[in-house]
Parts: structure tokens; sequence; C-alpha cells
């Protein structure tokens, strides 16, 4: 009796032991392993959110429990990899990399367009590094004592001794020296010369100078004259000097402000908040304000406007529109410049926003909406369709393949995606709680951790419960013509 029972226990534990094997696959939240469904490739995912895997033949990506993740694509050489996003980050394309510690410690590199390598370490804001083969690109700057910066903050140079007392910046031709920053300076460049104390004085003039473009055609480079007494009282500029359209400006606020070209006339009465009449030639539209940018009402065929803050606008141009209405309550914002048309609808910001983008000439288009913190819904340009329950972030950083891969897991309760060109479709409740995938010619349902799944396919229906097989279907073989 006791060997009956045992050979019984042994041959039930045999069979449900193959028959799990046989659907291992498909454990719920425990295991989870199947194809990708926006391209080819697979997923493995294990205990919900906390560790997972997708890999296809050029890319593969994993995360650890939201803590870290990494990213690699030997098609493109390309890595990335998150230790708690954003607090470390690292990136690299080709030969360009960058390491950063919240923003503030950051090592990059690159090679620049003569094929150069160079390497840059920040401890922001207080130092910066680069050493490169060129001793031209090399530097040191510790902020404020002393050091030299090139190609950084806008500026091609920066030198500097105890900043804010010296510093001396180039941007192209143009060198200025500053004492006491920004108070005094002395600026010389090519047929340039100027000085201000500020803000009580300043003067710079500039002669017509010529130069050759990339066509080998002579081109004009216009001269300015530009003075100022207690800025921004008194202003008094003129600007493309020895040009076709030489622009006079001039200023005593708050009482007017005057502009006045060949191709734009602009004046200001009772600055800030009086009144503004501009009339454009060359866009072809007069516009009010009332003040700027208030009120503003404009009439032309290069823009028409209604405006009045926050109540309502309404502004329009031959490529732009722009609404809003109980501003930030509705806005609406619309491109079309062949080959896009681009639209997108927004209440409160980011609490829901609907974009549409649409290439006029191949006929494809992508939408994504977007309702915070609830949902995130996009289709793209190739038809592949996803939507995402719950989504806290995604609305806020759109397209922010950190935020996708690292958090998304952790709280998309729901997830639903299509593909566009082969029809294959899944859906996943609770990490897999639930799980539903289809293709054109066969279908499979999970639930419970695998303790209930169905599975239709060419080769028939198939049940299991608690693992184990309860019912096969298996689709009769079809006739063989007659010759």
């Amino acid at each position: 009796m006791q060997v009956r029972k045992g050979f019984l226990i042994a041959s039930l534990g045999f069979l449900s032991w193959g028959a799990l094997a046989d659907s291992w696959d498909s454990l719920g939240p425990l295991y989870h392993k199947g194809e990708l469904t926006l391209g080819t490739g697979y997923r493995k995912e294990i205990l919900g959110p906390l560790v997972i895997r997708d890999q296809n033949e050029a890319a593969s990506s994993w995360s650890f429990a939201s803590i870290v993740s990494a990213y690699k694509d030997s098609g493109t050489d390309s890595r990335e990899f998150d230790l708690l996003y954003p607090l470390l980050t690292y990136d690299r394309f080709g030969s360009e990399y960058r390491l950063q510690l919240l923003q503030l410690f950051s090592l990059s590199g690159g090679k620049n367009s003569e094929s150069l390598q160079n390497n840059r370490l920040t401890v922001f804001p207080f130092y910066f590094q680069q050493r490169s083969p060129d001793p031209a690109l090399t530097y040191t700057a510790l902020v404020p004592v002393y050091g030299q910066l090139k190609n950084r903050l806008l500026w091609d140079d920066i030198h500097f001794v105890l900043f804010p007392l010296y510093a001396r910046t180039r941007k192209r031709d143009v060198v200025t020296d500053n004492y006491v920053y920004p108070v005094v300076h002395l600026r010389h460049g090519e047929a340039l010369q100027g000085w201000q104390v500020w803000p009580l004085i300043g003067r710079e003039h500039k002669d017509v100078t010529t130069r050759t473009n990339n066509f080998g055609e002579t081109e004009t480079i216009g001269g300015h004259d530009k003075n100022f007494v207690l800025w921004p009282f008194y202003i008094d500029s003129r600007s493309g000097l020895g040009t076709e359209s030489p622009t006079t400006q001039r200023a005593i606020l708050p009482f007017f402000s005057i502009q006045r070209s060949l191709l734009r006339d602009s004046s200001t009465y009772l600055w800030p908040f009086g009144l503004t009449y501009t009339e454009d030639r060359e866009k072809k539209y007069r516009e009010w304000d009332a003040p700027w940018p208030l009120v503003v009402f404009a009439r032309g065929e290069g823009k028409t406007a209604n405006r009045i803050w926050p109540l309502f606008s309404q502004a329009r141009s031959p490529t732009l529109q722009s609404d809003f209405y109980l501003w930030p309550l509705y806005k609406y914002n619309r491109i079309t410049s062949e080959p896009l048309d681009r639209q997108r609808a927004r209440i409160f910001f980011f609490l829901y926003s609907d974009l549409i983008e649409r290439n006029t000439t191949s006929g494809t288009g992508l939408r994504r909406t977007d309702l915070w913190p609830l949902f995130t819904a996009h289709r793209d340009h190739q038809g592949n369709e996803r939507l995402q329950l719950l989504a806290p972030l995604e609305p806020l950083l759109p397209n922010n393949k950190s935020i996708e891969r690292n958090y998304s897991p952790l709280w998309s309760i729901w997830r639903s995606e299509k593909n566009g060109k082969t029809g294959v479709a899944s859906q996943s409740l609770l990490w897999n709680l639930y799980r539903h995938d289809m293709t054109s010619t066969s279908k499979k349902y999970s639930l419970l951790f695998g303790l209930f799944q169905y599975q239709s396919g060419p080769e028939g229906n198939r049940w299991r419960v608690f693992y184990l097989p309860v019912g096969t279907t298996k689709k009769p073989i079809a006739a063989q013509p007659q010759l």
C-alpha cells in the first residue's frame, strides 16, 4: 500500500514537473519570458518589475529594481548606464562619452573635427579642465581664483583672475577685458572699439567690413554705433550701417522707445505699461500692444493675433498657430511647415496633453496622449501602439529613455502594445498576473502565476490548470484537393 502511494505521488510529481517545465515561461509576476511585441527579440521579467532584460539582434538592456540599468546597441556603437537615475549616468556614442554625478561632477570627451581626442573634467561650478593632444585646446580653471576655459559657456575663450575682479573673454574676433565684471569693460575687434562703466555710461563703434563667404563671394558686414547713459534709461543705437537695411533705435525710458528701419518700425510710449505700435513691412503685418505681451492685436498677411492675457489668445501666421483660453487652463499650438504638420493641445500644462504629428509627404503620423498621472498612450510613424497605466513621470518627461527603462516598469500596472507591421499584440496586468499575447495565427492567455493557461494556434487549442494539461483540441488537417 505504501509502495503504491509512493509510486502515485512520484508519478503526479513527475507529471507536474513536466507540465511546469513545458510552461515555465508563463509564471506571472514570478517569471515571464516572451517575444518582444514592438520588435524582434525577447524579454525576461523576474519578480514583477524587479529584474527585466530585453534582447534583440543589435541591442540589449537590463534593469534591477529601478536602481540600476544598462543599455547596449552594437549597431550604433552606443552604451548607457544609470544608477538611481538621474543621480549617476554614463552615456557613450562612438568615441564621445559622458559620466555625471548630480550634474555637478562630470567626465566627458570625444573626438573633435580634427579627430583629436579631448577629455574634460568638471566639478561645477568650481573646477573645469580639458586635456587634448593639441596644447591650444588644453585648459584648467579654478573658479574664482585663476584659470582659462575654451569653447565653454557660450564663449570661444575665457581667462580670469580672482573673478569678478578681472576676466578676458573672446567671441570670434571680439575680445572684451572686464574689470569688476560686469561694471567696467574695454572691447576691441576687427574695426571695432568699445568701452563701458555700467550702468553709468558706455559706447561701442564698428566700421563697415567685408568677408568672403563659402561660395567665394564678397559680402558686407554692417557696422554699428551703440551708446547708453544710465542704462536702461537712455539708449541710442544704430546697426546695419553700410547695408541695405540700417536700423536706428532710441529710448528715453519710461517715456518712449523707437526703432526705425526700411523693413520694420516700432514705437513704444510709457514703457513698459504703455502702448506699442509695430509695422513690419517684411512680414506684412501691423501690431498694437497695450502693454506687450498682455494685450496684443495684430493684422496682416504675416500675422493675425487677438490676446487679452490671461483670458484668451488667438494668434496665426502662415506656418504657426497659437491659442489659449483662461491660461493655463487650455493651450493649443500648431506648426504647418511641409512636410511637417504638428499640433498639440494641453490642459494645465502637463495634466492633459494630446500631440498629433503628420508627415504630409509620406502620409505617416504619430500621436501621443497623456493624462497625468493616470496614463500615457502613443502611436509612432510605423503604426506601433502602446498604452501604460499609471504614468507619474512620463507626461512630465516625454520620450525619456532612462525614465522608461528604470521607472516605467515599476508603476505600469497595465501595459498594452501592438506592432503596426506584424499585428502582434500583448496586454499585461499587474506585472503579468494576467497576460495575453496574440499573433495573426495564435493566442495565449495566462492568469494567476500561470495556474490557468489557454493557448490556440494552427495545431489546435490547449488548456492548463495548475500547470497540468486538462484539455487539447486538435484542428483537423485540411483535405488535399483531388487531382
